[in-house]
C-alpha cells in the first residue's frame, strides 16, 4: 500500500489549471488577447492596400523578412503562424469544453430576461466562432496557399487580394465573417476583462465602451478592403 502511494504521481500544475473552469477561462482570455493583438496588426497591414500595389506588395515582402539576419527568411512568419494556430486551437477547445460544462450544469432552460441575455450572448459567441473557424480555413486557402483563388499569382499579394474580392460571393463571406468577428470581440473583450479580474463596478462602463469601440474599429477597418475592391476604389 505504501509502495503504491509512493509511485502515484501528483497532478501537474498545468494539467490542474486546464481541467478547472477558471483555468479554461484564463486560457480563453489569454489566447483571445493574443489573437486580438494580431487582428489589430493585420487590419493595419490590410489598409496599406489603399496606397497602391507597390506599397502593399512591399509590405507583403517585408513581413517575410522580419528578424533578418538573426532569423532566417520567413522564420518570424512561421513562428507567428504556429503561435496563432495554437492560440486558435486552445481558444476553440476551451470554449467548447466550457460550453459543455455550462449545459451539464444547467439542464433546464433559463428563465427571465437575464437568462435570455446570457443565452443570447452564448449562442452569438458559439455560432460566431463557427463562422470564423470556417472563414479562417477559406482565407488560408484563398490568400496564403492560393488553392481556391484561380487568378492568384505567387509573390503578388495586392493582385491576389483584388482577384479574391472581385468575386462577390467571397466578398460577401468575408463581410459576414467580419460582422461575426465584431460580435465576438465585443462580448469576448468584456469576458476577458472579467476573467482576468480587470473589471470593477467603477470600470465596467469604461470596459464596455472600449469593447464596443474596438469591435467597431476593427470591423470598419477590415470591411473597408472588400468594399474598396467592390466599388472600384481598389483595382
Amino acid at each position: 500500500m505504501a509502495l503504491a502511494t509512493r509511485t502515484e504521481r501528483s497532478p501537474s500544475l498545468i494539467g490542474t489549471l486546464w481541467r478547472s473552469t477558471v483555468g479554461k477561462k484564463a486560457v480563453m482570455a489569454a489566447t483571445g488577447l493574443i489573437l486580438l493583438a494580431y487582428l489589430v496588426a493585420h487590419m493595419l497591414g490590410n489598409l496599406k492596400v489603399f496606397f497602391g500595389a507597390g506599397e502593399f506588395n512591399h509590405y507583403g515582402h517585408w513581413i517575410r523578412t522580419i528578424g533578418e539576419p538573426f532569423l532566417h527568411h520567413m522564420w518570424f512568419l512561421w513562428i507567428a503562424r504556429v503561435v496563432l494556430g495554437a492560440s486558435v486551437v486552445l481558444h476553440g477547445v476551451a470554449a467548447y469544453q466550457l460550453s459543455r460544462r455550462d449545459l451539464a450544469a444547467r439542464p433546464t432552460k433559463y428563465e427571465g430576461k437575464k437568462r435570455q441575455r446570457t443565452s443570447y450572448a452564448t449562442r452569438t459567441m458559439r455560432w460566431g466562432g463557427v463562422i470564423l473557424a470556417l472563414f479562417i480555413v477559406w482565407h488560408i486557402l484563398d490568400l496564403t496557399t492560393l488553392t481556391v483563388n484561380p487568378n492568384a499569382e505567387e509573390g503578388r499579394p495586392y493582385e491576389n487580394l483584388v482577384a479574391s474580392f472581385d468575386r462577390w460571393y467571397v466578398a460577401a463571406f468575408y463581410i459576414l465573417a467580419m460582422l461575426a468577428l465584431c460580435m465576438h470581440i465585443r462580448h469576448g473583450f468584456w469576458s476577458a476583462a472579467q476573467t482576468l479580474g480587470a473589471n470593477s463596478p467603477r470600470r465596467d462602463r469604461t470596459f464596455k465602451v472600449l469593447a464596443n469601440g474596438l469591435a467597431a474599429l476593427l470591423t470598419a477597418g477590415f470591411l473597408a478592403v472588400p468594399v474598396g475592391v467592390l466599388t472600384g476604389i481598389v483595382s
